[in-house]
């Protein structure tokens, strides 16, 4: 095991120990569905493409498509990098996952892009997205599925993708 893997497995660890109460565990679980091949966020896109019209529409289905393009960046990283997920026996693996691949989160960076494609469409300010972030990037821990850095690397590749696609709306 490397310094830096077991450094994380620590991490985790003490991250499981303080915060995974059975509230905490429940609401995660529920997160780790919704957030299951981006469908939560694809239902919230394809209900603001269906709600509106127009100009309105077209960054409807801009900001649907960041979540998509994220999601499978995600999926090609995690492809390329092939780290497996948490494995220590201290580690509770609390959630059913479709890959033995953990780096980066693809929950987290669809999260992120929902939050920075969605949010300037749903006029919640810069709080509620940010908190929506940190909610996701704290349940994949929680549920032990998911190092820091994977969670970390998902947040970054969530906002370049949204960020990017919205410079590049016509």
């Amino acid at each position: 095991m490397t310094s830096l893997r077991r450094a994380e497995t620590s991490g985790l660890y003490a991250i499981q120990r303080s915060l995974a109460a059975p509230r905490a565990i429940a609401g995660a679980r529920v997160l780790s569905h919704v957030g299951e091949h981006a469908l939560g966020w694809l239902a919230v896109g394809a209900t603001g493409i269906a709600a509106s019209r127009g100009h309105r529409r077209r960054e409807w289905v801009r900001a649907t498509q960041s979540v998509l393009t994220a999601h499978a960046a995600a999926v090609l990283i995690k492809r390329v990098v092939r780290r497996p997920r948490p494995d220590d026996v201290r580690i509770q693996v609390l959630v059913s996952t479709p890959s033995r691949l953990s780096f980066p989160s693809a929950h987290v960076a669809s999260t992120t892009a929902a939050a920075v494609a969605f949010g300037p469409l749903l006029a919640v300010g810069r709080v509620a997205p940010g908190s929506v972030v940190a909610t996701m990037a704290g349940s994949r821990l929680v549920l032990g599925v998911h190092f820091p850095s994977d969670v970390a690397i998902g947040v970054m590749v969530g906002w370049a993708v949204a960020v990017s696609m919205r410079r590049t709306r016509t």
